[in-house]
């Protein structure tokens, strides 16, 4: 089977809205915190790749994330939920990973008639599958279509500075013209590791976070 998705650059939505705010009142030389819109996105294993896109096929990069060596690959994969609803040109991003895995915002589920569970990024025990299809073939995903846990990366240093450590949560504060407190954000520390916070789309539009004049990670 081969079905080539058309990419219209007009509509297609960006994958990652960088958006760097530095924190008011912040020490000299501490990080920048940097909120980030990850709009629906999957990850492949080296399998499904060849599967996808044919044999011996690696992702090409469209785009640096902000995360040093991740990327949006221009590659894109139709996503077929229940009742043949789908998603046409949904964004694989590199490198390839353990397990195939689809990030969804709630409404995305709706729009494809799965319910989503919320997990953090690389827990699919248990979670709904869908079929992907690419311009070289069909992989039918037993499992691992998610929500993304909402979640803010850092280094140990960030985690020293703010008191918290790896699996606690946090709270952040948007300031803007419809400003919020997202609480349960899960803290996930490594080295080399950016202090970026992820929000999916739903998250991003609720609170016009495009046009905040501050951000604030709070310890709970």
């Amino acid at each position: 089977m081969s079905i080539a998705a058309p990419i219209d650059r007009n509509h297609v939505e960006q994958i990652v809205r960088e958006i760097v705010l530095a924190q008011i009142g912040g020490p000299p030389g501490k990080s920048n915190l940097v909120v980030s819109v990850s709009a629906r996105h999957c990850h492949l294993t080296d399998e499904d790749t060849e599967i996808l896109f044919g044999k011996g096929h690696k992702l090409t990069v469209q785009k640096e994330l902000y995360q040093d060596g991740y990327f949006a690959a221009e590659e894109t994969v139709m996503i077929v939920g229940p009742k043949r609803r789908m998603l046409p040109t949904v964004r694989v991003l590199g490198p390839t990973r353990p397990d195939t895995q689809v990030e969804l915002a709630y409404t995305d589920g709706i729009s494809l008639g799965i319910d989503l569970p919320v997990r953090l990024s690389g827990n699919v025990e248990g979670t709904p599958g869908c079929v992907l299809v690419g311009p070289k073939g069909v992989v039918e995903l037993k499992r691992g279509v998610i929500r993304a846990e909402r979640h803010v990366h850092m280094s140990p240093e960030d985690a020293a500075f703010y008191g918290v450590k790896n699996g606690d949560a946090m709270g952040l504060r948007i300031d803007s013209n419809c400003g919020v407190v997202f609480n349960g954000l899960q803290v996930r520390v490594g080295k080399n590791i950016k202090l970026e916070v992820h929000l999916d789309t739903d998250e991003g539009n609720a609170c016009n976070l495009d046009r905040a004049t501050r951000v604030e990670l709070l310890k709970q």
